[in-house]
């Protein structure tokens, strides 16, 4: 239950532009990843290794206990590819805060006590059905190893929440219906979806990605009516799924994968969304980067101030007071939006 006090600090944070409360913290403990996604380009820096400790872990807690942080979520990379993986988590558990770990599923099989110990719950990348997810993770075997180590952490504990994640594109839109198939054969407790970003410097990317680069996963202008009528396949014979909240989305929210793809191709505006993320979260990258959100620039590094200064800093109140979310290019195309209200409980 939240307290009136902390409603009232996070109407002000709204208000003010001052950060009164940050209900969420996204960490990135680990910058290299241990696959190959066709659609992101962490893995190609995998050589330059950066990683939180547990001295950056422990800097962070007086600002997390300050803005009365809730729930941290680890990213990456992939986060349990950090050896101190579980002695961050330990530090944030002490102090009552939430750990969800954000995961490709590899290396559930050998961490599985720790992971059921330490971690509250799990949200897993999965992008079609066997074949489709090996070739787009560019991993033999990655299918397999996904299934085993949910289905093995279930077993043990059946109520350990476990739900996927599913970036919609070019390579896998047509295998939709199986990828919701997957999910259930897998053992996962819920589904969601979202469009590729093909446009931002987000996921490593040195520069934006040039045309012929998008086009190998923006869904094809001459492709859309194909994506329009999988989408209406899916609301129409996944009704339960969707009742039930297996698939996370509501049916006016899939359909905007579609709407997107169409603004992509410049035949319709981009889909309205409604985002705080800037007022109610922070990421903080594998370096100690902090950043508003995944896809705007840098405001400052836990390793040279601390994250209340950071994001009470002149650069971030002006960012957040001078942001127009209705025409900053950046926000227009945003494909990972997060709305939290001022009541909404973590």
């Amino acid at each position: 239950m939240q307290s009136p006090i902390e409603t009232y600090k996070r109407y002000r944070t709204l208000q003010t532009h001052k950060i009164s409360a940050l209900p969420i913290v996204i960490l990135m403990p680990h910058s290299a990843c241990n696959c190959r996604c066709v659609m992101c380009d962490i893995w190609k820096d995998n050589k330059n290794l950066k990683q939180l400790n547990e001295e950056d872990v422990k800097g962070l807690l007086a600002s997390l206990k300050e803005l009365g942080t809730r729930q941290v979520l680890m990213s990456g990379g992939e986060a349990l590819l950090n050896t101190n993986f579980f002695k961050l988590c330990e530090l944030l558990r002490k102090e009552d805060i939430k750990v969800t770990l954000l995961s490709t599923g590899l290396l559930f099989r050998k961490n599985t006590d720790q992971l059921l110990a330490l971690v509250n719950d799990i949200i897993v990348s999965i992008d079609g059905d066997e074949i489709i997810h090996d070739t787009i993770r560019n991993i033999p075997g990655a299918y397999s190893k996904l299934k085993d180590g949910v289905q093995y952490l279930k077993n043990i504990d059946p109520s350990f929440k476990i739900t996927g994640r599913t970036v919609i594109h070019r390579l896998n839109y047509m295998v939709w219906p199986k990828i919701i198939a997957s999910a259930k054969e897998i053992g996962l407790d819920q589904i969601s979806f979202l469009p590729a970003d093909v446009t931002s410097t987000a996921f490593n990317r040195e520069s934006p990605w040039d045309e012929p680069r998008q086009d190998e996963i923006m869904i094809g202008r001459a492709e859309l009516p194909a994506l329009k009528n999988i989408t209406e396949e899916i609301i129409e014979k996944h009704s339960i799924a969707f009742q039930n909240s297996f698939i996370a989305e509501s049916p006016e929210k899939i359909r905007k994968i579609y709407a997107y793809y169409n603004a992509l191709h410049g035949l319709e505006p981009f889909p309205f969304k409604k985002c705080n993320a800037p007022w109610v979260s922070a990421v903080i990258e594998a370096d100690g980067t902090v950043r508003p959100c995944f896809f705007h620039q840098s405001i400052g590094n836990i390793r040279e101030n601390s994250l209340n200064d950071i994001l009470n800093g002149e650069v971030a109140m002006q960012f957040r007071k001078g942001l127009d979310m209705d025409k900053n290019a950046t926000c227009l195309k945003c494909v990972c939006y997060l709305n939290l209200s001022p009541g909404t409980t973590v």
